[in-house]
């Protein structure tokens, strides 16, 4: 069972787009080669082969909090496109 141009209308629909009469066919196309390569992955043997959640083994990346001193006031507002009184000045947001 293929995709049709009803079910590309259908799931656009649901999902509020817009979609051209051109791309209905090329969208068909396309959702149909992916199930179909997904319906070959479900023939793959998986008995014995525990559930993961990721291909590859993660590692926490962070680092351990150091305390160190203070960022200098004159460095910390170098870059500033605005300054004032040895504060940041920017725009006003709300009226």
């Amino acid at each position: 069972m293929g995709i049709t141009k009803e079910d590309i209308v259908y799931v656009a629909n649901l999902a509020r787009l817009e979609v051209g009469e051109k791309d209905i066919e090329t969208f068909a196309g396309q959702l149909g080669e992916v199930l179909e390569y997904v319906n070959t992955l479900n023939r793959v043997d998986t008995e014995g082969v525990p559930p993961t959640s990721h291909a590859i083994s993660l590692t926490n990346a962070f680092r351990e909090d150091i305390e160190t001193g203070h960022l200098d006031r004159d460095k910390a507002l170098g870059n500033a496109p605005e300054r004032e009184d040895g504060s940041f000045l920017v725009p006003k947001v709300v009226g």
